[in-house]
């Protein structure tokens, strides 16, 4: 919706009919012998509608990958994000310039196979995640099998875990924006990612512990892959007892440190900051929920604050001076000293001669290198985090299966 008109008042379709507390002429609260206030009927027949430009707001923040939203209530407004095929658009808004970029980096470097390999590598992890997702939530609880609840999908119902969800998107629309976002550094929601099942939870978290690196912020995304790039390109080299090289550059030592900290700095932020908040008890006092769930909701704050995302498991009352600061510290951190050794590679790597390319060399616009990439993104940047993993959304999903 795009207008510039002020909040209007409009009838509702359907009055309601609600309690509240009598007051005496003075306002003062009205009570009865026994000391309870004393309740009266109103009747609310109208509802203050918010307006503005929204449309113009969402299509700048979703192009730039931001999150947040126009009317407070992300992308579930009805204002905001109305029908499915809206949800649809916004979510390739949201991918177009990071995916394009991939493009562009092969255009940039004279070999438009090395942009596509990039593509290729992040939709490998990306497809597999989203279906994941999806699968997890339409087979719903099964603890509500026991209580005769249906949650097969028919004609008439979605069936699944349909908690936390907008009607008007189901689950196959809340689970894909759920991954798109977490995968492209947007904060944005349009279900509860709390009420997730905890292995459709457990992605959404894992593309962010990724680093983001799948599609991932405007340029931010694309620069965390090639660090995977080049720790890749270094395995295959020392597997087969040969000097790396990468577009025609040799990676070295400094080239190889430089990335391993771009891809160690979150991992510390994320573990060190969940390992804290899970000892202090004020921390502690303000999950929604105790056990496994309440460790994720910790985990996915840390998560979230450290990979340049925003989104957050709702129970978690993150409006805390505790919080405050290390989620802030997080993002501090994380976000602009990744830049240091970044930029330290990349002028490393410009002041470089090019070096032909032999017999020798590993070509990194096959398939073959896309294989390699996908498993060091993987074991390098996912298995760092399955200790922290196994105590939250997988013993909460053991809970739920009853094993």
């Amino acid at each position: 919706m795009q207008c510039f008109a002020p909040h209007r008042q409009v009838s509702l379709v359907e009055p309601l009919t609600i309690q509240v507390a009598a007051t005496d002429a003075s306002g003062a609260a009205v009570t009865d012998a026994t000391g309870r206030p004393v309740l009266r009927d109103e009747r609310i027949t109208e509802q203050t509608l918010p307006l503005g430009p929204a449309a113009s707001q969402v299509a700048i923040k979703q192009l730039g990958t931001n999150g947040g939203g126009f009317f407070n209530v992300n992308s579930a407004h009805p204002l905001e994000n109305p029908t499915p095929v809206s949800n649809f658009l916004e979510m390739l808004a949201i991918l177009l310039i990071p995916a394009a970029l991939c493009y562009t980096f092969g255009r940039m470097v004279g070999d438009t196979r090395q942009g596509w390999a990039m593509l290729a590598a992040m939709l490998v992890i990306f497809v597999p995640l989203a279906l994941g997702s999806y699968a997890a939530e339409q087979a719903g609880n099964p603890r509500l099998d026991a209580a005769l609840v249906d949650q097969q999908a028919s004609a008439g119902a979605p069936g699944g875990n349909m908690e936390g969800k907008e009607t008007r998107f189901g689950i196959a629309n809340s689970a894909l924006w759920a991954t798109a976002t977490t995968a492209a550094s947007n904060g944005s929601v349009n279900s509860m990612h709390g009420s997730f099942t905890p292995l459709g939870g457990l992605v959404p978290m894992s593309l962010m512990q990724l680093g983001e690196v799948v599609f991932g912020g405007v340029g931010s995304g694309l620069y965390g892959m090639l660090m995977f790039a080049i720790l890749a390109v270094f395995i295959a080299g020392l597997m087969v007892g040969r000097t790396p090289e990468y577009l025609g550059k040799k990676i070295e030592a400094y080239e190889v440190k430089m990335a391993s900290l771009v891809l160690l700095i979150p991992c510390l932020v994320v573990l060190l900051g969940t390992a804290v908040a899970s000892v202090l008890p004020e921390a502690v006092a303000k999950t929604g929920n105790p056990g496994p769930h309440g460790f994720s909701e910790i985990l996915y704050a840390f998560s979230s604050a450290g990979n340049n995302n925003g989104s957050a498991f709702g129970g978690l009352s993150a409006n805390d001076p505790f919080y405050n600061f290390a989620l802030g510290a997080a993002m501090w951190i994380s976000r602009y000293w990744l830049m240091i050794p970044v930029l330290a590679i990349a002028g490393s790597l410009a002041a470089k001669r090019t070096v032909a390319a032999t017999a020798g060399t590993l070509p990194t616009h096959t398939p073959l290198f896309v294989g390699l990439l996908v498993g060091v993104v993987l074991l390098v940047g996912a298995l760092t985090f399955v200790p922290a993993l196994a105590l939250g959304p997988v013993v909460e999903h053991l809970q739920m299966v009853g094993r």
